[in-house]
């Protein structure tokens, strides 16, 4: 119950923030950086927290919401109901990311995806379909990426940083790591993204780089022995299939 009426306020306020954004009063551009990464975003990525239980619920079941969430993304967005098409997108990325999940038997194909995908984002950023998208193709990039308002504008994310977000929180609490202290360190990821790419004046940073970090950094030393302990769970399970094997 705690729950439910813990999303019910932070939906409330997140529901009246963007729908009086536009006409609070401008602050300043450092001003505004600073609440984006301290209070907008982890306040949006606090929904997939607060939701976190139901990634325990089947693949299937999972997949299927996550696909009605993409169906209302859809009809909402040619309706003109930008915002609701905006969490609806939030929504779809949440949920397909837990049904994939599911597919990770072990914790280090979670952490083999953290070292991977980083240099998947930094070329399709600075090099690949990301730039040719964002350079050239503006109201693609609005359709597949999710928005984060202030009274000057809007900072946007790739569908894929959101996808990957709830990936790395659902792996933590699956494994048995710090949950609370990943999406902290995940939601602060994307405000120093964006920060770092103000700061050096450059039109886009790729944000699964410190998101991952967001998932490795607060979790190093559990994974690390988890990982020293998985090959020799292998190693056991090759002997007693052996000796099944001679018997």
């Amino acid at each position: 119950m705690g729950r439910a009426a813990a999303l019910l306020v932070l939906a409330t306020v997140v529901g009246v923030y963007y729908g009086v954004v536009a006409d609070l009063p401008t602050t300043g551009l450092w001003w505004e950086i600073a609440w984006l990464a301290v209070g907008v975003i982890p306040a949006v990525c606090l929904f997939a927290l607060l939701l976190l239980p139901l990634a325990r619920l089947p693949a299937a079941v999972d997949a299927a919401v996550g696909i009605g969430f993409l169906g209302l993304a859809l009809v909402f967005g040619l309706s003109g109901l930008h915002v609701l098409a905006n969490f609806a997108k939030l929504g779809a990325m949440t949920f397909l990311a837990w049904a994939f999940l599911w597919l990770f038997e072990e914790v280090s194909w979670v952490v083999l995806v953290a070292f991977i995908v980083p240099w998947v984002d930094a070329y399709s950023v600075w090099r690949g379909p990301t730039k040719s998208i964002v350079n050239h193709h503006a109201t693609v990039f609005s359709a597949f990426s999710f928005a984060f308002p202030v009274p000057d504008g809007a900072t946007h994310l790739g569908l894929p940083d959101l996808f990957f977000f709830s990936l790395f929180l659902a792996a933590a609490a699956r494994f048995g790591l710090r949950v609370r202290l990943t999406w902290l360190a995940l939601s602060l990821s994307f405000g120093a993204t964006m920060a770092i790419a103000i700061w050096q004046d450059v039109g886009g940073l790729p944000a699964l780089p410190l998101l991952s970090l967001g998932f490795l950094a607060p979790n190093a030393d559990l994974l690390w022995r988890r990982l020293r302990k998985q090959p020799q769970s292998l190693t056991r399970l090759r002997d007693v299939s052996d000796t099944d094997a001679r018997a």
